[in-house]
């Protein structure tokens, strides 16, 4: 781990916009969690200075969870604030998800990285009846942390607020990986961040989205798909469009992708990672909730003022050290798993009329990985490919 922080490109001093009684001026969204930016400071905000003033979040008050919506209790407060140089991060809001505990966590990491799952009182009052959360807020690895006054009735726009302020939750923290609550970790916490950051002079990853590289069509995936009404996705991606967002090609090299898998966030708590996180979030909280279609154009705006990159790892990568589980609505419609039966062996062939010495080829798996896979050594398989 390094030993001090990385330089922070331009941004040295990065504060937020404090308003206990934030006023909607005009047409476009806005919260009373988030503020009401007008167009004005939003241009403003893009216009990246030594020292910077933003909305991100947690408006009505200095100290984020303490009546400022997404509330936490005393005791949880005092949890944030302590110092740690990594912790992994996490929310499942509106009982969305099942909990996943990690895997192939070091003894080390175990001891020095907290690991902190943000939940509402929905999802607490189902674990709780489930008598899997006690006194002791923890569930394996996991330090349950509970949210109260959530800002928003949608669960993955209140999901959002843990995934992208995490510098203004946890503001005593170096380095942090958010996996989405969805994502069982599968590796190391210092392997990831090795390989992602410190290995790469990085601070903040995100790997590519695995098919799609282009904000146009992701919108119209996101419509095709019924993620969100179809006009707000046309106002958002057409406000980008006035400010000069075209398709992806090739002139924007070396940038390889305008849309990450956004489900998985690393970084490192410095001013200029602080800032883009929170016009990420300000563009989620403006428009639709959809974060991967307003990631590109927060990041390009930053990168014409400073000298600054975000490194965009291959998809196959990610899923090397996350993997993939049911949303708990489909967990729960799935049959039991069949008990399987152990059959003898049918008898070998008989070798009459043949020619002495002849062998019989038997066709095998073209691919080294996937018999590794198949073998039932899952996590063997990941470990030796990270």
């Amino acid at each position: 781990m390094p030993s001090s922080p990385s330089a922070s490109a331009v941004l040295q001093n990065l504060t937020y916009v404090h308003d206990e009684n934030p006023i909607k001026t005009e047409p476009h969204g806005g919260s009373d969690f988030g503020g009401y930016p007008s167009i004005k400071q939003r241009s403003n905000s893009f216009d990246v200075k030594e020292s910077m003033t933003v909305h991100c979040g947690f408006v009505k008050r200095s100290k984020p969870g303490l009546q400022t919506g997404f509330d936490f209790d005393e005791s949880d407060l005092a949890e944030l604030q302590q110092f740690h140089d990594i912790i992994v991060a996490s929310a499942i809001f509106g009982n969305y998800d099942v909990i996943q505990q990690p895997r192939n966590v070091s003894e080390e990491a175990k001891k020095n990285i907290p690991f902190y799952m943000f939940i509402d009182e929905e999802t607490e009052a189902y674990i709780k009846n489930k008598s899997v959360l006690d006194s002791s807020k923890r569930v394996g690895l996991w330090r349950i942390v509970v949210v109260r006054n959530v800002p928003y009735s949608d669960a993955r726009r209140n999901g959002k607020v843990p995934k992208l302020l995490l510098h203004r939750i946890f503001p005593n923290v170096r380095y942090s990986i958010w996996i989405d609550g969805k994502l069982q970790l599968v590796v190391d916490p210092y392997q990831i961040l090795e390989k992602f950051l410190w290995r790469q002079n990085a601070n903040f990853a995100i790997s590519r989205h695995y098919r799609r590289f282009d904000v146009f069509v992701e919108a119209e995936a996101n419509k095709a798909a019924g993620k969100y009404d179809n006009s707000s996705i046309d106002e958002q991606v057409g406000f980008y469009k006035q400010e000069g967002l075209t398709p992806y090609s090739e002139a924007k090299f070396p940038i390889t992708s305008d849309i990450p898998e956004g489900c998985v966030l690393i970084k490192e708590h410095i001013p200029i990672t602080n800032l883009f996180t929170c016009l990420w979030f300000n563009e989620v909280d403006r428009f639709t909730s959809r974060d991967l279609l307003s990631f590109a154009i927060v990041r390009d705006k930053i990168m014409e003022k400073v000298d600054w990159n975000i490194n965009m790892f291959l998809d196959c990568e990610r899923r090397n050290f996350v993997i993939q589980t049911y949303h708990r609505d489909l967990l729960e419609q799935m049959p039991p798993p069949v008990a399987t039966v152990s059959r003898r062996p049918p008898a070998l062939p008989s070798m009459r009329g043949r020619t002495p010495g002849k062998r019989i080829t038997r066709r095998r798996s073209s691919s080294r990985c996937h018999r590794k896979a198949a073998g039932g050594n899952r996590d063997q398989f990941l470990l030796s490919t990270f």
